[in-house]
């Protein structure tokens, strides 16, 4: 599976027009869930991984309704509004890995917007001088961290080339 399909506007790429249509059926697939709206400005690198795509005052979390395309353009409504939103891309990169879409809109050159799937955000515990016990259970391990002042306790069962990935060695 290819992790980044990418169409861009007027390119003699091989590949350009089957990309584009692999784009527009994953943005109707969009239809009824939930996406993160995130707009930008690009630096001067260009590079939109080096953007900081954290929430911020006016990204927008909704439910899409009634993606479509025609011709070049990206349809959308979104609710409790009834005028169809548009944005007509010069280039687009769908990233697959992680479900999101960046379009750059041919209004405005300097800008990328990021579509897509919300995040998984996990839970962060922080547990500092963990009691640690590693006991065999079968063909696997247990690994037992406990912290006694935030009263918590967290089992991991490894297999035995995870456990082995986490053995420190000193150089």
């Amino acid at each position: 599976m290819q992790l980044k399909t990418v169409w861009q506007q007027g390119s003699n790429h091989l590949e350009n027009a089957s990309n584009f249509a692999t784009i527009s059926q994953w943005w109707a697939s969009l239809n009824g869930k939930e996406v993160t709206w995130r707009q930008r400005l690009i630096l001067q690198t260009g590079d939109v991984t080096e953007l900081d795509w954290e929430p911020q005052r006016f990204d927008e979390k909704f439910l899409i309704t009634n993606p479509q395309v025609r011709g070049i353009t990206f349809y959308w409504y979104k609710p409790n509004t009834p005028q169809e939103r548009s944005t007509l891309p010069h280039k687009l990169e769908l990233d697959t890995l992680h479900q999101q879409l960046y379009i750059y809109p041919q209004s405005q050159k300097d800008v990328v917007l990021r579509v897509g799937l919300p995040e998984v955000v996990y839970q962060k515990l922080v547990l500092k001088n963990p009691q640690v016990e590693c006991t065999p259970t079968g063909e696997n391990y247990t690994l037992t961290l406990r912290d006694s002042q935030q009263l918590l306790e967290i089992q991991v069962i490894l297999s035995p080339a995870q456990l082995k990935s986490l053995q420190i060695t000193d150089s």
